[in-house]
């Protein structure tokens, strides 16, 4: 993937930099894409790690999510999965401190969580948050979640994820009557150069 180093680099120093007592935030893992009629289903895991707590009004946000198919967005395969709502916009919703590459001419997808506080001392599989888009071909992006600490503090995070991007097209193939055109010329021109060469003789 282009870039994937540099997004890695990012992330690692944001780390790096945070303070030694900050939690890890939600963390997404690699999504899976999936063909589903004739479009594609990006499924992305979402786990609470260790030492953070999910609060009602905590989100995540996607970036960049091309060729998304509106009211595909879904949430499965948990007990919390009915407790998150979901919008799109073009531009964030972002936590603060945050600051991802934003494209606003494509869609942003965001959960936001509404159930109960989440608060063990334990790591929580939130599900499997996933969309549906019109690419197969993925790219570098980012996933950037606000969340609480163990310490009572708000936890903003950000990691690189993968997301769809259309496909380059392939070089044209010319049409026929180009290439019948293009059949005529090349013996034109070539008694074109006869000719001039004659005459200048």
């Amino acid at each position: 993937m282009t870039h994937k180093w540099m997004a890695a680099v990012v992330a690692t120093v944001a780390l790096a930099l945070a303070p030694s007592e900050a939690a890890a935030g939600l963390i997404p893992y690699n999504p899976t894409v999936t063909p589903e009629g004739g479009m594609y289903r990006y499924s992305y895991a979402i786990q609470l790690p260790t030492d953070s707590v999910l609060r009602p009004g905590d989100y995540f946000t996607i970036y960049n999510f091309d060729g998304y198919v509106a009211g595909s967005a879904m949430a499965s395969g948990s007990a919390y999965s009915s407790d998150w709502t979901f919008s799109t916009s073009n531009v964030g919703p972002t936590p603060s401190g945050i600051l991802p590459a934003d494209d606003p001419s494509i869609p942003n997808l965001t959960w936001t969580y509404t159930g109960a506080e989440i608060n063990v001392d334990a790591q929580v599989g939130l599900g499997n948050f996933w969309a549906v888009s019109l690419y197969p071909t993925t790219t570098d992006s980012w996933f950037a979640a606000s969340t609480g600490s163990s310490t009572g503090a708000t936890d903003n995070n950000i990691i690189p994820t993968e997301v769809p991007v259309p496909s380059a097209a392939p070089p044209g193939v010319p049409e026929p009557a180009t290439l019948l055109l293009a059949g005529l010329g090349l013996p034109l021109a070539a008694g074109f150069r006869r000719w001039k060469a004659g005459a200048t003789r």
